[in-house]
């Protein structure tokens, strides 16, 4: 729609603040929708839900798709009809003060040589905010929340990864409960991007040669806060027409479409910082997808400093960082020598070493012809820090790749682990955020990561607590019946199966939730393994259980999709009909809201496979407690008084023992702690044993496991000596 304003320009007067035309207010909200800072600022979202409730729900919250339908206006009309744009200007000034105002953060006095040497974070994906669909999940928001708190901590960091234009797919569940995909486009000028100029006032564009041609990318720039995200993007002229689909779908293809986009993603990514000017003292490796990278940066330096292969490999390793996030032998990217020889024989020939000595770096056996070229493997090469993303995790990850150093024992394998954290103001509800404000310190969001700031939590008033905790889980209710209504209705269901969806769940119900994707090892079925106990539980008319689940299956994942099929359809089983639920197409959104309202969060995961998990990070934030296996995070997070745990944390060599044995425990802990402890109320109603565990929760696991410990964890044992600086309490190599 059109931004011409007809007539003389229209001009707001209001005390205290200078007039202003329409023309100007609307450019200020376009500032504020351009840069994502807004997204983790909930009085941002709430003006820009102001501007229309009905419209912002229905456009994925996204503020440059509101915008761009109104004109200025239209806009100043509803800004005066709402009293908006005393809100406006402050949160426009907000943002600038923020922007400039960095020698008073915590990266001005604790980052040193990173000021001149910034850190180089490569993924494959991006999760951020729903609006901007460049990711899939944990991977995604993990390295969203990641840029999110460097943001705010202000570490010199830039960020780079793909535009995906269709992005993950959106999922629906058919009359018979099989996920369905479908693929959307999304239109660049409804996004916060603009191209990113390099040094020579253009915007950036790279080419990759390789055996059978030359691939091109441009390369958009996201603002993320202060951290600039830059995003490679194939759909440009001179590709073949394959080619310019190449970064249109995240994990989408076969094999040889996996190996492109890393290989622009790596070798594109290194390009591209250098033609926009940004000299790297850190190349952090976000898993394996990016870890051709080390490989462009190893060619420019003997391309500038006329070193040899060996001497530049050495100098760029210890410079560059490789965090692994799966103990899953499936998860790990693995191509055959003749895909590697196609896609990075001309970067080969210009490191002069020969197609053995290039398939040796992505080898445990460097001499066996036999073994596939692996993307952990290299990265786990070419670099000097290496780390999991638990403890537990780090355990499994040096007991899994303990053949890549043979002469040490396992204990000193050169890979550390940091815990991942979950950003805190991205996830925690506004009137928990309203809580905090008025129980913690003033300053307690400066200070997320410091467990002192955290003891006045055990103050609250266990009434307050629980009165913010049933008000968000009347609004997830609230927003789960919405959903399922929609669902129903697109599947033409009959009425009756509308009245279903209407008296769906009870808000004085025990709440359980349980979402993430549909891999097996995760065992969103193991519940249903004792399905006549579970049945029992749920339906005891004075202390009912009631279930939701979300998550999406890749879409070559059969066995996930099954999964889905048998949960879903259980809701027509008269035993769970209006106590269970699937709500379809899981993303941010519909994980805010479900972490933000549930009374427990579930994890079931078969251990070890799980390297961290953050989702139940996300509901401690908001009072909901964890009942997991004692695996990832929560490994090292329960402490008795905190949450609840399945098992005993041991596994049998037989998984499907394991998995009847954690199902029994599973239900004799529901049975036996969890339904007890909510139920147990005392005079007033209040359960005032589960609120203590609430605190308890809060108190202790929101500073150990945000993204601020963790980012700056980073910063401290791996950035700043692989830039140069301090030395660290991780391994070397």
């Amino acid at each position: 729609m059109s931004q011409v304003v007809v007539g003389p320009p229209k001009k707001i007067e209001r005390q205290n603040w200078t007039e202003i035309t329409p023309q100007a207010l609307y450019d200020k909200c376009m500032a504020l929708a351009k840069n994502l800072w807004w997204s983790w600022h909930p009085e941002v979202v709430n003006l820009f839900r102001d501007l229309d409730p009905v419209k912002w729900r229905k456009i994925d919250h996204n503020p440059i798709v509101l915008l761009s339908e109104m004109t200025p206006a239209q806009l100043a009309d509803r800004a005066a009809e709402m009293v908006l744009y005393t809100r406006i200007n402050q949160a426009h000034r907000r943002l600038k003060e923020y922007l400039s105002n960095t020698h008073t953060t915590w990266g001005a006095r604790e980052t040193g040589v990173l000021g001149s040497k910034p850190v180089a974070y490569f993924s494959a994906e991006f999760g951020i905010h729903e609006s901007v669909p460049i990711y899939s999940g944990g991977l995604g928001v993990l390295s969203g929340d990641h840029i999110k708190s460097a943001s705010s901590l202000a570490v010199p960091l830039v960020a780079v990864g793909l535009y995906y234009d269709q992005g993950y797919f959106k999922q629906h569940l058919d009359s018979n409960g099989y996920q369905q995909e479908e693929y959307q486009d999304t239109r660049v000028e409804n996004l916060p991007m603009e191209p990113a100029i390099g040094i020579d006032g253009d915007q950036v564009t790279i080419s990759i040669d390789t055996r059978n041609g030359a691939l091109h990318a441009k390369v958009w720039l996201l603002n993320v806060g202060r951290i600039p995200l830059y995003l490679l993007d194939c759909d440009v002229e001179g590709n073949s027409p394959q080619d310019r689909e190449l970064t249109s779908r995240l994990y989408g293809g076969d094999m040889r479409t996996r190996i492109r986009q890393e290989l622009v993603l790596g070798v594109g990514g290194v390009k591209a910082l250098r033609a926009l000017g940004i000299m790297p003292g850190v190349y952090h490796l976000n898993e394996g997808h990016s870890a051709f990278a080390p490989l462009e940066v190893i060619r420019q330096r003997m391309a500038d400093d006329g070193l040899s292969f060996d001497e530049s490999l050495r100098e760029v390793a210890h410079h560059t960082v490789f965090t692994t996030h799966t103990p899953v032998p499936a998860g790990h990217d693995r191509f055959p020598a003749n895909l590697v020889e196609e896609h990075l024989g001309p970067l080969r020939d210009r490191l002069g070493i020969s197609s053995a000595q290039l398939m040796g770096l992505g080898r445990v056996e460097p001499q066996n012809e036999l073994e596939p070229f692996c993307m952990t493997v290299i990265g786990l090469k070419l670099s000097r820090r290496a780390n999991a993303v638990s403890a537990l995790h780090g355990d499994v990850s040096r007991r899994m790749w303990a053949h890549l150093w043979p002469w040490r024992v396992e204990e000193e394998i050169p890979i550390g682990h940091i815990t991942n954290g979950v950003h805190i103001p991205s996830w925690l509800a506004y009137p928990m955020h309203l809580l905090f404000d008025r129980v913690l310190r003033s300053d307690w969001q400066e200070w997320m990561g410091d467990s002192k700031v955290w003891q006045a939590f055990y103050d609250v008033d266990p009434g307050e607590l629980w009165e913010t905790h049933s008000d968000l889980k009347n609004r997830l209710l609230d927003f789960v019946r919405r959903r399922a209504g929609r669902q129903a209705r697109r599947r033409n269901e009959p009425e009756d199966g509308g009245n279903a969806v209407r008296a769906l769940l009870d808000p004085n119900a025990l709440t359980i939730g349980f979402a993430r994707r549909f891999a097996t090892y995760k065992r969103a079925d193991l519940f249903f393994r004792q399905l006549d106990a579970l049945a029992q539980l749920m339906n005891d008319p004075q202390r009912p259980v009631q279930l939701i689940f979300a998550g999406k299956a890749h879409p070559a994942d059969e066995p996930g999709k099954h999964l889905i099929k048998t949960i879903e359809n259980l809701r027509h089983d008269p035993r769970f009909a209006g106590r269970l639920v699937f709500i379809e197409d899981y993303d941010i959104n519909v994980a805010r809201h479900l972490v933000q309202g549930v009374d427990v969060w579930l994890n079931t995961p078969r251990r070890p496979k799980e390297a961290s998990g953050t989702s139940g990070m996300k509901a401690v934030l908001n009072g909901g407690l964890n009942l997991s296996i004692l695996d990832g995070w929560w490994a090292e997070a329960y402490n008795g008084k905190n949450g609840f745990a399945i098992g005993d944390g041991r596994q049998h060599v037989d998984d499907e023992i394991t998995d009847t044995r954690d199902a029994a425990n599973l239900i004799k802990a529901l049975r036996d702690d969890v339904i007890p402890l909510y139920y147990d109320r005392d005079a007033d109603g209040l359960p005032r044993r589960w609120i203590d565990m609430m605190v308890e929760s809060i108190a202790t696991l929101a500073p150990r496991f945000s993204a601020h410990r963790m980012v700056t964890d980073y910063v401290n044992k791996c950035y700043l000596v692989a830039a140069g600086g301090l030395s660290s309490d991780m391994s070397g190599k």
